[in-house]
């Protein structure tokens, strides 16, 4: 049994604010979505659904998570707030998940998408000869 899920939200905030349609890589996980930075490619979230146990969570069912980047200093403090645990299948110390259940306010979870579209902004290059020795 699926709960409630703010996972139409948060794909319809990543097509309006940035222009991303989501991407369905897998299929043996048709509802696994992928959110790429369009500049590089990178992704700056996913979002899947999984069975509530496997995320250590008490009841039964299927909970939509979102996957996103974040700040390491930030993940510290998300981390002791309920809602949010460490990455599911991504690098612990630069991504994040978040519960789409209700958990975490979708006020709280439009900012970090905003912050993880610009952690994955392509990086500027100095020019060679420019700046101090």
């Amino acid at each position: 049994m699926k709960e409630k899920s703010d996972r139409e939200a948060v794909l319809r905030y990543a097509e309006d604010t940035y222009g991303t349609t989501p991407e369905y890589l897998w299929k043996r996980t048709p509802n696994y979505a992928v959110l790429r930075n369009q500049a590089n490619r990178k992704w700056y979230g996913a979002i899947i659904d999984i069975p509530r146990k496997t995320l250590g969570l008490t009841g039964e069912g299927i909970v939509d998570i979102l996957d996103i980047k974040c700040s390491p200093v930030m993940i510290g403090s998300l981390l002791e707030q309920e809602g949010y645990l460490p990455a599911y299948h991504m690098n612990k110390n630069n991504w994040i998940t978040v519960l789409l259940d209700g958990t975490v306010p979708l006020e709280g979870i439009l900012p970090l998408v905003d912050l993880s579209y610009q952690l994955t902004e392509p990086k500027l290059r100095k020019a060679k000869g420019s700046g101090a020795w």
